[in-house]
């Protein structure tokens, strides 16, 4: 047994984690913000990436092009029911997403769906901790490997939770400041 098998569980949870934060706002336009905003096209739902282009117009604004026009008007309705508390602004052609400034409460509020995530990442690892914690006592348990190379995996499998921990802070700061710079 190697404690590195594991690594792509734990740079799964840190993907997962970098994915998510994206779509939290900040003081400029991203396309991040949008593209998974589900649709209603064609009789199904689907991703807005699936149905559009998207694009930046300038650090404020974003601009919507769906490939078929006829779905304008579900492409304005899911982003209207998407949460984001965005006004779009449908011209016939494309939608334009004007992003309002961000007030402080609102900052706070994003830093703290900011931190809910992290410590969501932070409980990944854990449990990415505890399977192979338990993978390693039943290795012993079998006799496959001594007591002493136990303790050598466990105190491996610690480093290298620290190091995934210190990473999603290290995420987690440089977004935050993103957040709150005004």
């Amino acid at each position: 047994m190697n404690i590195s098998e594991f690594k792509k569980d734990f740079s799964e949870a840190i993907t997962f984690l970098k994915n998510d934060i994206t779509q939290l706002r900040t003081g400029r336009a991203s396309t991040a913000m949008v593209e998974d905003i589900a649709v209603e096209a064609y009789g199904t739902r689907q991703p807005l990436k699936a149905t559009a282009t998207i694009m930046v117009a300038d650090p404020k604004t974003l601009t919507i092009e769906p490939w078929d026009k006829g779905l304008l008007a579900a492409v304005e309705k899911g982003i209207r029911d998407s949460g984001l508390g965005i006004n779009p602004v449908n011209d016939g052609r494309l939608i334009r997403l004007a992003l309002p400034e961000l007030t402080t409460e609102r900052r706070q509020e994003l830093v703290k769906v900011l931190h809910q995530k992290l410590e969501q990442a932070r409980i990944s690892i854990r449990k990415i901790r505890e399977d192979v914690r338990a993978l390693i006592a039943a290795e012993e348990d079998d006799k496959s490997i001594s007591e002493d190379e136990k303790f050598r995996l466990q105190e491996e499998l610690e480093k290298t939770v620290k190091e995934y921990n210190e990473e999603i802070k290290k995420i987690g700061e440089g977004k935050e400041k993103e957040i709150t710079t005004v």
